[in-house]
């Protein structure tokens, strides 16, 4: 595998390998900017090189914005492809178009790889042992559908734990008596029977829904003429219900068709994407997702970044047999190629359907990308320029040098002088950026001193930068990119310790600083005794409050769960036999501490793990020290 670095100055002529691969744009401080693919690196990397005048606005701005380039050979396009699909999850290069998917999906997930399989709604990332069916565009619809099989197929839906307490009660709960349930946890079934009744849900859930209604109908016919009416009437109940969940998932293609209908509509700034998943001929999911264009791209190179976003991982629903797009991609042949190794080796046709239900298909899933664009750009436009208006209002308020794309908030709390907490939270682009959040528990500082505890916890955070900032760019931890704005809850006393902490670090000329006081919002900046007067109202000065209740509602949180941890082990302390493992295992079968204090005896010794005599020891002492 070639490597190699260099500055974007044009990099020496026989340098550059005439070979597939990706390559990556740096900015000043390191950071990957944007990663490309290419049949051919020199002639790729070469365009980058010509002038900036004719060059499209966006990869000019990136050019300019690059400090260096370096590239990664490999043998084929598809793996330049695969290569670039995983720089850009790993580095979300801010010059790189990426799906942006505001919200987690739900999927309606059957856990097979459990001794019990169960039914249920997920969101998030997928685990193993897991089928899923969806992904649908609310969690309401899946209930519904669930609840209308649950009849037919009654499979359990209850968590782990009350399986077990259940089991252990010798009780089933009020589901099997409702018949949504066939009771595994009583033994009111066996398992290969059980099995069965998963095959089936599976079965059906897959669209093969045929071989269920023919038997709940014979069943039905039958039991009307052995004059078994009740059944008879649980049976058409049955049907109905199963087929109001067939119609939800209407049908548009023949019965043996696997498609994904790809959509896109939009404007030179954003596009919205919208896919259905349709499986033996049904529509069994949908999904949603806004494109930033970021990147210079025609329609067609925008179609191949949809799909190699879209299965790049490959998705809960598998790859089909075709995808159908509004456009075919800039090199159909490589697409197919990375569909087909995506699949397992089995060929993927990608098509632009002309004429007939497909066409009418395609409509449809335009047709929910142009109203869902409709409703983003309306949503967009006041968060977008707000946002913008506030960063450049804050930058003229505070006089700083640049719009402050990155704040970072501190914000100290602490309660009765124990666990003192210092969080830090982070906006970007006037966004909160979670993943970049951060706790320190203070070390160093005895009793009530909110301003030594701030100057530990600035220290720290701004050395660990100092340091980070000389390691080669790989090497570099999480503090290694300083704020554009430094921003402490407080007054001036609060901003003095900040200013020192930067004065001694030697970043007082890089790193702006200011602090919000709670009372009457004032704001003040090192060297003005005055507090600057941000208006009220606006944009900036709310930006600058959201910050900060955000630091101190992440500040609190963390309180929580330490005071949360205390009292955990402070009530259920000192009983014999009962360890750490076993005192975690309680409280989370039980659902909380306040829930093993209320168990009855009875409930305490049907844990099976936990030993009749620890459980009674464990009862006495929580009744005693409740005095009840």
């Amino acid at each position: 595998m070639g490597h190699h670095g260099c500055v974007v100055e044009r990099p020496p002529a026989g340098t550059i390998p005439d070979s597939p691969g990706s390559y990556q744009f740096r900015d000043g401080d390191g950071r990957v900017i944007y990663v490309g693919k290419a049949k051919s690196l020199r002639q790729r990397l070469s365009s980058y090189f010509a002038s900036p005048a004719s060059m499209p606005t966006r990869t000019a701005q990136m050019v300019r914005t690059a400090a260096s380039v370096e590239w990664i050979e490999v043998r084929n396009e598809v793996e330049a492809l695969m290569l670039e699909y995983s720089l850009i999850k790993q580095y979300q290069p801010r010059f790189n178009i990426r799906l942006r998917d505001d919200k987690s999906y739900p999927f309606l997930a059957v856990s097979v790889g459990d001794e019990w399989p169960r039914a249920m709604v997920l969101r998030g990332t997928k685990r193993k042992g897991v089928r899923y069916f969806g992904p649908y565009a609310h969690a309401y619809a899946i209930r519904d559908t669930l609840d209308e099989l649950l009849r037919t197929f009654p499979v359990r839906t209850c968590s782990d734990a009350k399986l077990r307490r259940h089991h252990q009660m010798g009780r089933p709960c009020l589901l099997f008596h409702i018949e949504k349930c066939s009771g595994p946890c009583v033994g009111e079934i066996d398992e290969p029977e059980y099995r069965h009744l998963v095959d089936e849900l599976l079965d059906f859930l897959d669209g093969n829904t045929e071989p269920v209604v023919a038997r709940l109908e014979a069943d039905m016919r039958a039991a009307a003429a052995e004059q078994r009416f009740e059944q008879a009437a649980r049976l058409r109940d049955r049907l109905a219900a199963v087929r109001k969940a067939i119609e939800r998932q209407q049908m548009v293609a023949a019965r043996d068709e696997d498609v994904d209908v790809v959509a896109v509509a939009g404007d030179e700034l954003e596009a919205s994407v919208q896919v259905f998943y349709v499986r033996k001929g049904r529509v069994v999911g949908r999904k949603g997702f806004v494109v930033d264009k970021v990147e210079d791209l025609d329609s067609a190179q925008l179609v191949g970044r949809i799909l190699e976003q879209l299965y790049g991982d490959p998705p809960p629903l598998g790859v089909p047999a075709t995808v159908l797009v509004p456009e075919l991609p800039d090199d159909p042949a490589l697409y197919e190629a990375f569909l087909c190794e995506r699949r397992g080796g089995t060929k993927v046709t990608i098509r632009v359907p002309q004429r007939g239900a497909k066409r009418e298909l395609a409509a449809t899933v335009e047709r929910n990308a142009a109203e869902e664009f409709t409703r983003h750009r309306l949503r967009r436009a006041a968060d977008h320029n707000s946002r913008a208006r506030a960063l450049r209002e804050l930058q003229e308020h505070l006089g700083l040098p640049e719009a402050p794309l990155r704040i970072e908030c501190y914000d100290m709390s602490h309660l009765g002088g124990t666990d003192y907490v210092g969080s830090m939270v982070v906006l970007e682009d006037g966004v909160p950026k979670r993943g970049e959040y951060r706790r320190f528990k203070v070390r160093d500082v005895e009793g009530n001193d909110d301003y030594a505890a701030m100057a530990e916890v600035l220290s720290r955070r701004l050395s660990n930068y100092v340091k980070e900032r000389a390691l080669p760019v790989e090497e570099r931890g999480r503090f290694a990119y300083p704020p554009q704005l430094l921003v402490v809850d407080g007054g001036k006393g609060q901003l003095a310790v900040a200013v020192r902490v930067l004065d001694e670090l030697g970043l007082s000329d890089e790193i702006p600083v200011a602090s919000l006081a709670k009372r009457f919002e004032e704001v003040f900046l090192p060297g003005r005794t005055e507090p600057v007067r941000v208006p009220r109202g606006s944009d900036a000065l709310y930006l600058l409050q959201r910050v900060r209740d955000e630091a101190h509602r992440f500040a609190v949180s963390y309180h929580r769960q330490l005071r949360g941890k205390r009292m955990t082990s402070s009530a259920l302390d000192g009983v014999p036999g009962l360890g750490p493992v076993r005192r975690d295992r309680l409280v989370k079968e039980l659902g909380g501490v306040r829930k093993v204090q209320r168990a009855t005896l009875e409930e305490l010794q049907a844990l099976s793990w936990l030993p009749d005599a620890v459980a009674t020891s464990l009862w006495q002492h929580l009744h005693e020290r409740s005095g009840r």
